[in-house]
């Protein structure tokens, strides 16, 4: 049953929000429940519109991590992360829901991404459950769903993006302090970038084999490990490419940080004081940039012109996961996990008021997130 209950807006006195005039729709994965949650906000509030089963065992719990429309908006791609031992990518139709194809993947698949032409499917295979040893990144055909190449990268990949242009594919590696790029013309990593601080560099090709090592570092709890004392470590969690491909933004989960990577001379371009735990991130057409603190538990709002915080706002629930940004910059999603039993939650920011107007209660432990249209009023 549909809860109306579930809405909850928070208004400013004498700064009233001014109402969306259409109804805004995204998806979101729910990992412990095995479920996919639809959200609809517009004129009549935010509510849960449905939701549905997703996964491929029916007594065990998949997992699913990641999730992203192609650019047409026909279809949207499922990352399983937990499996036997190995994840699977699910093609959807986003028509009807209906699953028109599967792909066996690396170990813990979690975040995607589609090339702008929706030919390819980025995955990372970030092996959260597997030893600190180096892990890949898969390419998958998007039309016919097969792997096409598994390019090995580094320890824990994760926040797989991929530029406007369509020509590079970001990732970060938790475990290693590294930002990745690959080419996606040669599928192949054409240059690496060290984060830690004191020793950032920028690196060209491929790393050699099991060059990269996690020694000395703790997987925790999945960014919510903070810095101890003496350590410069960045533990990133997030590679987000500008909105003109010309700067890489990456949260330092550990570190609270967000370094800006210049694309054209692969140089640090500024470090920017982030909310505590930094973990995912989205960017807005006018210049802004989303943060969620996964241990604040809090929601950022940057102006990357100056790289002042313009808001920091606290979530309803712990745990804050993803977010993404409706296509005309009026509002950002976030996902939020949740502990224990409690239930996933979106919260939705009104990014012209830089306040929170409504949150919707979801399935335990909402973590990916994508925008799907927007639409005249139900």
């Amino acid at each position: 049953m549909i809860l109306i209950a579930a809405l909850l807006f928070v208004v400013t006195p004498g700064r009233a929000r001014q109402a969306p005039e259409k109804d805004y729709i995204v998806y979101v994965d729910c990992e412990s429940a095995d479920k996919i949650a639809v959200v609809r906000f517009g004129p009549k509030g935010a509510r849960l519109d449905r939701e549905f089963t997703t996964g491929l065992h029916p007594v065990d719990i998949d997992g699913p991590h990641g999730i992203a429309f192609s650019p047409d908006k026909q279809f949207y791609f499922v990352s399983l992360g937990h499996g036997r031992p190995f994840g699977t990518l699910l093609k959807y139709s986003a028509k009807d829901d209906k699953v028109l194809g599967k792909v066996t993947l690396g170990l813990f698949p979690a975040t995607l991404d589609v090339t702008p032409d929706g030919g390819f499917v980025y995955v990372v295979n970030f092996n959260l459950h597997g030893d600190m040893v180096p892990s890949s990144v898969s390419v998958v055909a998007a039309e016919d769903m097969i792997e096409v190449a598994r390019i090995p990268t580094c320890t824990m990949p994760h926040g797989s993006r991929i530029n406007p242009a369509g020509t590079k594919q970001y990732s970060a590696c938790m475990m290693d302090d590294v930002l990745v790029e690959i080419d996606t013309q040669t599928f192949k990593v054409s240059r690496r970038f060290l984060l830690t601080k004191g020793k950032e560099m920028g690196m060209t090709g491929p790393p050699a084999p099991h060059s990269m090592s996690a020694e000395g570092h703790d997987a925790g709890g999945h960014g919510l490990e903070p810095l101890k004392p003496g350590d410069a470590g960045c533990s990133p969690t997030w590679a987000q490419p500008s909105s003109d491909g010309a700067s890489i933004y990456v949260a330092c989960n550990k570190s609270s940080e967000i370094v800006e990577v210049d694309a054209r001379n692969w140089k640090v371009a500024r470090r920017m004081a982030a909310g505590p735990g930094v973990y995912n991130l989205a960017v807005t057409k006018d210049g802004r940039l989303i943060a969620t603190n996964k241990r604040g538990p809090s929601v950022s709002i940057f102006d990357l012109s100056t790289g002042r915080e313009l808001a920091q706002l606290p979530t309803k629930r712990r745990v804050v996961h993803g977010v993404v940004v409706s296509p005309d910059d009026r509002y950002a999603f976030v996902s939020v996990e949740g502990v224990g039993s409690e239930p996933g939650t979106v919260e939705i920011i009104d990014l012209r008021a830089l306040k929170t107007v409504a949150t919707v209660d979801l399935p335990q432990q909402a973590a990916g997130i994508d925008f799907f249209k927007s639409e005249n009023p139900k």
